[in-house]
């Protein structure tokens, strides 16, 4: 997985922003009970493997993503969008409206934190 350098994201239209700038370094507690929810939270959100796939797909794209997404997995465009509600709920994925469409893409400071609650396991 890699991260992009410059999280603007650019539309077909070049417009949009769906993913702002980095907001710098998480610096909450990995420990603890607030961090043990934190944790637990967030894998749940993983715990499916449409869930983890669209998280790779996503994670690989330095552009927003718009429906295609079903077109890239063996599921129906609603079983995608139920799947991207609990990634976005649990504050992995970023959705922006725009038009009749909707941008999704990685946030990447909730997936460092992710990252960092593992680690600290």
């Amino acid at each position: 997985m890699r991260e992009p350098n410059n999280q603007r994201i650019s539309a077909a239209n070049g417009s949009n922003q769906c993913c702002p700038g980095d907001p710098g370094p998480d610096v909450r507690p990995v420990e603890g009970p607030g961090a043990d929810d934190e944790l637990a939270r967030l894998a749940k959100a993983l715990a499916h493997p449409a869930r983890v796939q669209i998280m790779r797909i996503l994670s690989h794209r330095e552009t927003c993503m718009y429906g295609d997404l079903a077109e890239a997995l063996p599921l129906a465009q609603s079983t995608v969008s139920q799947h991207l509600k609990i990634l976005k709920e649990a504050g992995l994925v970023r959705g922006e409206v725009e038009g009749p469409r909707v941008c999704y893409c990685i946030d990447w400071r909730s997936l460092r934190r992710l990252k960092a609650l593992f680690a600290a396991l």
